[in-house]
């Protein structure tokens, strides 16, 4: 397993639920980490002050990553403060629940740009310094619902798909330069994404409840420090979804 003391982390959608929990729990497993946040200050500022009394540099940068704009600020941020990303974990997203028969072509295009187009922008971004190190750790959080079509909908169930090509594409291609690729595919984390969801339901899991955040960091910090696991979905989803 590799050390990951000093290798400096990247987590989108940082400020709460899943990138929370991932964000510290690379801390402590020795990273230096970016806190990214696109819109929660307060609570982004909240992690980072966590991370920092751990010991362990931090940085909060503020960007929305469904730009490439943002995207470009963010690095330049990064590259600044802590140096070239080492390890990337596209978390970032959003989920609104609709009637089939409401969702629209925006509703579409900015679910589509927040869940998936940020990882490729985000990945390319990245990539050059990961290949010039020949060493680099990409991770991307999907759902069950691009395994099941979910409780949300259409467009959150394709954003969430088009995370597993993505992953396969690059895990194939940047294997032999010591880049992996990964996803994790959660189901009914209890974050305030599923608790404010009123189709998502707990009997729905067979193991009979909610799961909690370190349930998914513990796996996140696994990819991170694992350089043979790539091309692969990783589910932490209670049992909805089995393969």
């Amino acid at each position: 397993m590799d050390d990951l003391t000093g290798k400096v982390a990247l987590v989108t959608g940082a400020s709460r639920g899943i990138g929370r929990a991932i964000s510290l729990a690379l801390a402590e497993a020795g990273a230096s980490v970016v806190v990214n946040y696109r819109a929660r200050a307060a609570e982004a500022e909240e992690v980072t002050d966590a991370i920092r009394a751990m010991g362990r540099p931090c940085l909060c940068v503020q960007a929305d990553v469904s730009t490439s704009a943002g995207v470009d600020q963010l690095a330049r941020a990064v590259e600044s403060g802590l140096g070239p990303v080492e390890i990337l974990v596209n978390n970032a997203g959003i989920a609104r629940p609709q009637p089939v028969e409401e969702i629209t072509p925006a509703d579409w295009h900015e679910i589509i740009a927040v869940n998936l187009t940020s990882c490729f922008l985000l990945t390319q971004a990245v990539l050059p310094s990961m290949r010039q190190r020949r060493w680099g750790r990409i991770i991307n959080l999907s759902s069950v619902a691009a395994q099941l079509g979910g409780v949300i909908g259409p467009h959150y169930a394709a954003s969430k798909a088009g995370l597993h090509g993505l992953t396969h594409f690059y895990a194939r291609r940047f294997a032999p330069e010591g880049i992996t690729a990964n996803v994790i595919a959660p189901a009914l984390i209890e974050t305030e994404m599923v608790t404010s969801n009123p189709n998502a339901n707990p009997g729905l899991i067979p193991v009979g409840r909610y799961g909690v955040p370190d349930e998914v960091s513990s796996v996140a910090v696994l990819l991170a420090q694992n350089g043979y696991i790539t091309g692969q979905t990783i589910s932490v989803n209670g049992g909805w979804y089995m393969t």
